[in-house]
């Protein structure tokens, strides 16, 4: 990483798309995200601290821990960072497929670009397989763990639990629906190692999925899926969110009908990067924590 851990939170972003559409789902999870964008606030937030050599000290050692490449903190913000990218070209293709289905001069962009649908669903798993990665890099844990990842989403909070609403809402209930979990499970119980090998999403990120090769990395993303989709579940039955509440406010800046909510998923794809947001500061606050615990 050429930056420091201080420089990359510093270097968030008060106020744009990507803040906005998070703002826009606090409705779900009220007060939980608050979007600390200075390496020193989030030092005092985090531990309490207020006298100013401690907080110089703890900064030293999290910057020192991040700076350390044996640790799994610089991979899981590639991670975050590189699905958001992969995200782009997918919100691109999209709608460059949406737009050939509407006009015929442009049909064959049609042939040129993936189905938008299954391009969502495995778009939804991969962010799904990165978070449980990541969450593995960043607690030094095998890249394996997924017992440990979903007995830990029970204690998610903050960022992290700002990042898996957005993923259900955004990437699940937006394009899909409240079947989102079904049609995403169908679309990974039915996709050969052929089709995920040629996703640039799995493409970007695969060098850190476990499984070995595509086709135990395609088990690895179904046995991650299975074993989260029951907390998807209840969380949206618990917080009552639905498809129709996640697009009343988003249209509070985005303007769209009610026959737009692909080009909607699309437009989100391609103009937010919420998982490398949130996870720049939850590897930040990761990191300021430990940082207390050694100094």
């Amino acid at each position: 990483m050429s930056k420091a851990i201080f420089e990359l939170v510093d270097d968030l972003p008060q106020n744009n798309i990507t803040t906005m559409v998070l703002k826009s789902l606090d409705f779900v999870i009220p007060g939980q995200w608050q979007n600390t964008t200075n390496f020193e606030q989030m030092i005092r937030e985090v531990t309490g601290e207020t006298d100013e050599q401690i907080i110089q000290k703890i900064g030293d050692r999290a910057v020192w821990l991040f700076n350390d490449k044996t640790q799994g903190y610089q991979n899981a913000l590639w991670l975050y960072q590189t699905v958001d990218k992969a995200d782009y070209a997918l919100g691109a293709a999209a709608l460059a497929n949406k737009v050939g289905s509407k006009i015929g001069l442009l049909s064959f962009l049609n042939r040129l670009t993936p189905n938008n649908e299954k391009a969502q669903a495995i778009d939804l798993a991969i962010k799904l397989v990165v978070e449980v990665v990541a969450f593995c890099q960043i607690n030094g844990l095998p890249g394996d763990s997924i017992g440990d990842f979903v007995a830990a989403l029970k204690e998610y909070e903050s960022d992290s639990l700002m990042r898996m609403t957005a993923l259900i809402c955004l990437d699940g209930l937006v394009p899909f629906g409240a079947d989102f979990i079904l049609k995403v499970e169908s679309t990974i119980n039915n996709l050969t190692t052929k089709e995920l090998s040629n996703n640039p999403a799995f493409d970007s990120v695969s060098r850190l999925i476990p499984g070995g090769n595509p086709a135990g990395q395609l088990q690895f993303i179904g046995n991650s899926f299975s074993a989260v989709k029951g907390w998807m579940t209840g969380f949206v039955s618990s917080h009552n969110v639905t498809q129709s509440a996640v697009m009343k406010n988003l249209h509070s800046f985005v303007e769209f009908s009610e026959d737009q909510f692909d080009y909607v998923a699309a437009f989100i794809d391609m103009s937010t990067n919420y998982f490398e947001h949130t996870g720049t500061q939850s590897i930040a606050k990761s990191l300021i924590s430990r940082a207390m615990m050694e100094v």
